[in-house]
């Protein structure tokens, strides 16, 4: 455990080389930060820290750079979080603020991420497996066709065309909307789609077909389309964190790729507005032992899905939580709206 002033030197040398990129002396600690104390006894903390794995060397005669564990306790440490400045604000509630589906809200959101950051902004899609029904609607299209919508919590619409093999009319239309509406009320959509099967014995033998097939489309619903989707944002930040810029190669195959970082995201889930920090090697993934992520759970009053930002370990960490923990907050608002 360290005492008070060494870790004022940590939290120092941290905010001087994420600030500047450079390695950090003593002198240059006492000069900027104010520390009382004189560079001897600085130099005398930074072996302390040094031997502890908190910071390390990273050239003869060099200054000190942070490790990764040293991250870890500078992140573990904050007593506050940077506030967003009214400018950040603002841009937020532009941003997202008025009458938007679920593209645009995400679309405008991993915008505003990576334009506040300076990193990769990604948000992973609510997966319909795990998103609730708000709302189910049947229409009649003609004798032998339907269109079944259904509108989830987290604010995405499914449409499907369905082709009867049998006539519902609009009297068997309404009771099986109202039966849909009712038997996948609360429990998740992955949930709910269980207990559809017997769905048709309430119906008379003319019509189970036709029934059974409105079914047979919900249920085929969370097998299609976008179910697992990320959305990136500012990758060419990368370029401007290190003039060694190959350096940075497996970190867009990844966000190409997605599935490591969908990985990652699934596994860093937490309550809405609720940050997780892996840094470094802690990602446990090759190629992105340089980096660190920065995410939170959101969603309309639970967690539907997380977003994030991810960029070099040397990043401005009370910034960048700042920024992820108020758009999750505005995304699970306008989600529970």
């Amino acid at each position: 455990m360290l005492d008070d002033r060494r870790m004022a030197v940590l939290r120092a040398i941290v905010e001087d080389y994420v600030s500047t990129g450079e390695p950090v002396g003593s002198r240059g600690l006492v000069e900027r930060h104010q520390l009382s104390v004189s560079p001897a006894t600085i130099r005398n903390d930074m072996a302390v820290l040094e031997e502890a794995g908190l910071i390390a060397q990273p050239h003869t005669s060099a200054g000190r750079i942070p490790t990764d564990a040293g991250y870890r306790l500078f992140v573990d440490q904050l007593a506050t979080v940077k506030p967003l400045s009214a400018a950040e604000r603002r841009a937020i509630q532009t941003l997202l603020d008025g009458p938007l589906d679920l593209d645009q809200i995400v679309s405008r959101a991993v915008r505003a991420l990576a334009q506040l950051t300076h990193q990769v902004a990604v948000i992973q899609y609510p997966s319909l497996r795990t998103t609730r029904v708000r709302h189910i609607e049947l229409i009649e299209l003609a004798p032998a066709r339907c269109l079944l919508v259904m509108i989830t919590d987290a604010g995405r619409v499914e449409q499907r065309v369905v082709e009867l093999p049998a006539t519902l009319g609009p009297q068997t239309t309404a009771v099986l909307r109202a039966k849909l509406n009712e038997a996948t009320a609360g429990p998740t959509l992955e949930e709910a789609l269980v207990d559809l099967d017997s769905l048709w014995l309430g119906f008379t033998e003319d019509v189970r077909p036709a029934v059974q097939a409105v079914v047979d489309t919900l249920k085929a619903i969370p097998k299609s389309g976008y179910q697992e989707r990320l959305v990136a944002a500012g990758t060419s930040n990368l370029a401007r964190s290190s003039a060694d810029f190959r350096r940075f190669m497996p970190v867009l195959e990844a966000i190409e790729e997605q599935v490591v970082l969908l990985k990652l995201l699934t596994e860093m889930s937490a309550d809405s507005g609720q940050i997780a920090i892996r840094i470094g090697h802690e990602t446990t993934q090759a190629g992105l032992e340089e980096t660190s992520l920065v995410a939170a759970g959101y969603g309309p009053g639970r967690t539907v899905a997380t977003l994030g930002v991810l960029g070099p370990t040397r990043m401005d960490y009370p910034g960048s939580i700042a920024v992820v923990r108020a758009i999750a907050l505005y995304l699970s608002r306008i989600l529970a709206a």
